[in-house]
């Protein structure tokens, strides 16, 4: 089965066209927030490079995030795009679990993790199965490096651009029993030969996108994060404490007022 996957959930732009274990072509670059204007010429460099025209495949793969809004969307319309003029298959992939699965077989726990907004992280964890798949321990999560270390439960092996800009608030987050391996350097960046593959195997399992494609966004509530940044008070105890506080002020204009028409040791007849 020949497939061709896009990954642009991140600022690293892969591209890759697959046949079943075999890689025909690949196409990696730092698309920074052009992945506008360099998804379809990185493609065609494909095609040419193999000498296959969109007929050729037998489908498509898409990386759906979570993860860049921008990079996700461009992706997405691309390969629906595609799907229309081949009319061809298309397959979607998370891509926390695309990057789990470009890990060699560990007895460990994986943690892919990439970069939110600032302060924040997207995270999953997974295991390998006897069977060789992979098993959502934890499904995607996008918070605090506190928050992630809270997620895990035992030794784990921790690897992505996330673990790289924020190791050391993870590691100093995890519990004293806690263990955080370092991943390899090689699997810092999403991969579309991961997409691909695991593209395929849904293709063939038959789990094939509709009309309804949509972006696995994960991010927290407003409602959260404000509250957060509020030193963790709700809107209704904020609220209290204004009407209290205003109170309280006019409670002691009031005495103000009444005091300064009164003079001690002075007596007042009718």
């Amino acid at each position: 089965m020949k497939v061709l996957a896009v990954e642009t959930a991140t600022s690293w732009q892969s591209v890759a066209i697959v046949e079943n274990d075999a890689v025909l072509a690949r196409s990696d670059q730092d698309a920074g927030h052009a992945h506008g204007t360099l998804l379809l010429p990185a493609i065609d460099r494909l095609f040419v490079e193999t000498g296959l025209r969109l007929t050729d495949l037998d489908g498509l793969a898409c990386s759906i995030g979570p993860g860049s809004f921008t990079g996700i969307r461009v992706g997405i319309a691309t390969c629906l795009g595609l799907r229309m003029a081949g009319d061809l298959p298309l397959a979607v992939v998370p891509t926390l679990e695309s990057m789990a699965w470009s890990v060699p077989s560990s007895g460990l726990p994986l943690c892919p993790v990439l970069n939110s907004r600032k302060g924040e992280l997207y995270w999953a964890v997974f295991r390998r199965t006897n069977g060789g798949q992979l098993e959502r321990i934890v499904v995607e999560q996008v918070g605090t490096p506190e928050m992630l270390a809270g997620s895990l439960s035992e030794e784990t092996l921790i690897f992505g651009e996330g673990w790289v800009s924020m190791e050391s608030e993870i590691r100093s987050a995890c519990s004293h029993d806690l263990t955080a391996s370092s991943g390899s350097a090689d699997f810092i960046k999403p991969s579309a030969v991961a997409a691909a593959q695991l593209g395929a195997a849904r293709l063939r399992r038959g789990e094939i996108a509709d009309d309804r494609v949509m972006p696995l966004y994960v991010q927290r509530a407003e409602a959260e994060i404000t509250f957060e940044q509020a030193g963790n008070v709700s809107p209704a105890t904020r609220r209290q404490e204004r009407v209290a506080a205003k109170a309280k002020q006019r409670s002691a204009k009031s005495g103000k007022g009444r005091g300064a028409g009164v003079q001690p040791g002075k007596s007042y007849g009718m």
